[in-house]
């Protein structure tokens, strides 16, 4: 046995002491509800992933406070998790705290257009319930399944159209566990890009938007029509995680991947859609390394083929 091989088995048993240590203070302090050794696969959109360690589900900002101060300390490995909609899991398992936000799904309308909402409220219930009130700029979030938290992180956008475009402030925990306000231009948004992303110890609470006045039965059928062209052109049926390149400047992801040979494709139980190939899907009990594999092959191929190199929208987690 090597050196390093004994150190990396030696650091695990050390880890594992201490999550053991975390888990018992956050049950005899209650500090939140918390489930262990949870199948990722049930929370992305993709149905893969390992087991994770601890899923934990803070009821409010103080509990999260609370959670977040004592992994800090004991320097244990976290993530906040929304719908796992922009994710690609590994296989192995999360020895770490995957912590989700459901409680955070306040939901309320003031002003003539404006509309506060908690970072764990889903985007296409949000862009539903703009639609009810008359209220117009969210009909590009209609088909986008993550929460509202995940969207601004990722500036989740489409048709032209972005979180940026609505957002007015962001209420962040900030890595002191401090609680603030952003405005618009502090968020830093640019296509599928946010403050949030490139200062990842920060973390999205409630969100306030700006929308416009407009006819409610316009923009209902404008979702609809939109709707029904997603059904039409995209792999729905199956589990996937959206789009999983860019679409490179002056052209389209698809179409490259496509002309490359490589729509339908499989590896596994995954597939490069053959109704459109810029999906990757989970169609028959596909690992994530399934998945990664074919996404991977993707951007070698169209890089080879058209010297593009194609960005990944989608985050690969704990593969290092």
């Amino acid at each position: 046995m090597t050196l390093q091989l004994k150190y990396m088995m030696k650091l695990k048993e050390l880890l594992g002491d201490n999550m053991n240590d975390v888990i018992e203070l956050i049950k005899k302090d209650d500090i939140c509800k918390i489930y262990e050794n949870v199948s990722i696969s049930k929370y992305t959109t993709y149905r893969v992933g390992g087991i994770c360690r601890v899923m934990a589900y803070p009821a409010d900002v103080s509990e999260l406070i609370k959670l977040l101060k004592l992994l800090k300390s004991r320097n244990v490995k976290y993530k906040i998790l929304g719908n796992g909609s922009n994710l690609l899991f590994s296989d192995k398992e999360y020895d770490g705290f995957l912590i989700k936000l459901n409680s955070f799904d306040t939901l309320t309308f003031f002003g003539n257009n404006k509309v506060k909402v908690g970072a764990g409220y889903s985007l296409i219930k949000l862009s539903l319930m703009a639609a009810k009130k008359g209220l117009t700029g969210l009909e590009f979030a209609s088909g986008i399944p993550g929460t509202v938290g995940g969207a601004v992180f990722m500036n989740a956008g489409a048709y032209k159209s972005d979180m940026g475009y609505v957002v007015e402030t962001v209420k962040v925990l900030t890595p002191n566990l401090e609680i603030i306000n952003l405005e618009n231009k502090e968020m830093n948004f640019h296509y599928r890009s946010s403050f949030l992303q490139t200062h990842r110890d920060y973390v999205c609470l409630e969100v306030i938007l700006k929308l416009n006045v407009g006819k409610r039965e316009a923009i209902e059928d404008v979702i609809r029509e939109r709707r029904e062209r997603r059904v039409a052109s995209q792999p729905l049926e199956y589990p996937s995680a959206g789009s999983v390149f860019r679409n490179p400047e002056g052209g389209f992801a698809g179409q490259l991947i496509e002309e490359s040979g490589l729509k339908g494709m499989t590896k596994g139980g995954a597939m490069i859609s053959d109704k459109h190939a810029n999906f990757v899907i989970n169609y028959k009990d596909a690992t994530s390394s399934d998945i990664k594999y074919l996404i991977d092959l993707a951007h070698d191929t169209v890089l080879e083929k058209y010297n593009v190199d194609m960005k990944i929208e989608q985050e690969f987690v704990n593969w290092e």
